[in-house]
């Protein structure tokens, strides 16, 4: 069991019996009253969103889950197959179950799979990706020398906002977390 204050951005939780994965937390502490914890939700079985406020001094109990290493290996229809790496079983699971991660999944790349009781829940991506530029505008010449950033298309589609002197072909570091970009990647 956990407080209320405890909860985080991600963390699955278990309230009236059903899982729930928190997708934005803020704690609110308004003047002489108690400290609140306002929550969006995302049930795992259903995929319906609902806000919830929780009180600070609650009690709240966060699922455990397992965590299994697996492969993705391709999309076919809404369905994203992924191979343990133990015992080589396939397992499918939607885009809603995967959550915003769908964004950065390409063939061949090694995830983390959340299960909980024997069924996916959730996929924990790498802090960060190294991914190539597939689209992007050229460079304009001239240009001032502020920082400007440019939309780049990545080869998962995910699409982030990169430096101008990011050109189609660079392999670049994203944060996985909140689509930032974060370098040029070294290339080996």
């Amino acid at each position: 069991m956990i407080d209320a204050t405890q909860i985080r951005k991600g963390m699955i939780i278990i309230k009236d019996g059903t899982l729930f994965r928190v997708m934005e937390m803020q704690l609110i502490t308004p003047g002489r009253w108690k400290a609140m914890v306002q929550t969006k939700l995302r049930n795992i079985e259903s995929g319906s969103q609902t806000e919830h406020r929780f009180r600070s001094e609650e009690r709240l109990e966060q699922a455990f889950l397992e965590e299994v290493e697996m492969e993705f290996l391709y999309q076919q229809d809404d369905d994203y197959i992924f191979m343990n790496l133990i015992n080589y079983e396939q397992l499918a699971m939607t885009a809603e179950t995967i959550g915003d991660g769908v964004k950065y999944l390409i063939p061949n790349t090694v995830i983390t799979v959340e299960m909980f009781d024997g069924r996916p829940v959730g996929i924990d991506l790498p802090n960060s990706m190294d991914l190539k530029v597939v689209r992007t505008e050229p460079r304009l010449k001239g240009a001032t020398q502020t920082a400007l950033y440019k939309p780049a298309v990545l080869e998962s589609g995910a699409v982030v906002q990169v430096p101008e002197f990011i050109k189609e072909g660079d392999v670049i570091r994203v944060d996985t977390r909140d689509d930032k970009y974060l370098e040029r990647a070294k290339t080996k």
